[in-house]
């Protein structure tokens, strides 16, 4: 089972299944989604000591799973896990979202929105900073030139076969990509590069925290990337607020929410998701816009300063809790 929290005198972790012989009663119960059973967990120990309960959503799950062929839409499985997240949504005492269109979609489930709060993803500003991109590059034996980069899941929602695409095309013009992370599809796509002789991309597996932020610190250019399904509109990728920490310009082919941040925080730059040349040519652009480059990290590291540091977003979590708490008691 996945980690859950309680929320009391000792404000310590704990494993669901081992919750009520490890820790004192808490005055409330934060379980996190996805997965569904960390959910169920967290509904059974707030019946059992008689708290607020409080839901976490992450993604959209199951809808999530079916945007990207993993499983069908009406099938039993997707049905019965429906039927769960309905029920866990409808028995929160709160829900915890982390974007403004998941309280779209949940209130177009028939959930008061009044019971909704939008507290985001956020950065460590103290480990994630504007570093020097050439002794970062030092640290972790990365060769000159421009590198685009992209860290996190290689799975089927993230449509990196585009980077394969596109890497023969951008060879010439001195472009190495750098991928960063484990999935579903990594060993596919490390495949096909060596099977159609890609020499400019680089595979990583992942690496430690701290070197994650000396990996940001070393790149040129950070990419985010999903597929073009309409749920993804409503999503967030909690990295972009690292390569805003990081103070790196971000190219980012998610539509919505994300991409409305990046423009606004003026700290990337914008192609349309699974269209090649679109990507490729803004790369392009990218790599012959140095000081472009370099304004747009900036803009983006002023504002995650100002809107998604840890602290700021703990405290707006913590005056939750209590209001929460307090309410209940009354």
């Amino acid at each position: 089972m996945k980690r859950g929290w309680a929320a009391g005198r000792n404000d310590q972790p704990f494993q669901g299944d081992r919750a009520p012989f490890v820790t004192e009663r808490p005055d409330v119960v934060v379980a996190t989604s996805p997965q569904f059973l960390t959910g169920v967990a967290g509904y059974w120990l707030s019946q059992l000591y008689h708290v607020p309960f409080i839901c976490e959503v992450r993604d959209l799950w199951p809808r999530s799973i079916v945007a990207v062929g993993a499983m069908k839409a009406g099938s039993p499985i997707v049905e019965a896990l429906e039927q769960v997240e309905l029920f866990l949504y409808r028995a929160a005492s709160h829900l915890v979202v982390v974007t403004e269109s998941f309280v779209d979609e949940i209130g177009a489930r028939g959930i008061d929105r009044s019971k909704l709060s939008v507290i985001t993803n956020g950065v460590d500003l103290n480990l994630f900073q504007p570093g020097s991109r050439a002794e970062a590059r030092g640290r972790l034996d990365l060769p000159s030139g421009f590198i685009a980069t992209y860290v996190g899941t290689h799975g089927m929602a993230h449509g990196l076969g585009m980077l394969l695409d596109a890497a023969p095309r951008l060879a010439a013009d001195g472009i190495t990509l750098l991928l960063v992370g484990e999935g579903a599809e990594k060993a596919m796509l490390k495949e096909r590069a060596a099977r159609e002789g890609i020499r400019n991309v680089i595979f990583w597996d992942q690496r430690p925290r701290n070197e994650i932020a000396d990996v940001c610190a070393a790149a040129n250019v950070c990419l985010v990337l999903l597929r073009g399904k309409q749920l993804f509109k409503s999503v967030i990728p909690s990295k972009i607020f690292e390569f805003m920490g990081a103070g790196r310009a971000i190219h980012t082919t998610v539509d919505g929410e994300s991409r409305t941040i990046i423009e606004r925080a003026g700290a990337g730059v914008f192609s349309p998701p699974e269209d090649l040349d679109a990507f490729v040519a803004t790369l392009r652009r990218c790599a012959t816009s140095p000081a472009e480059l370099d304004d747009l990290g900036k803009s983006g590291r002023q504002y995650a300063e100002a809107n998604y540091s840890r602290p700021a977003l703990a405290a707006r979590y913590a005056e939750l809790l209590v209001r929460l708490v307090a309410s209940r008691s009354r």
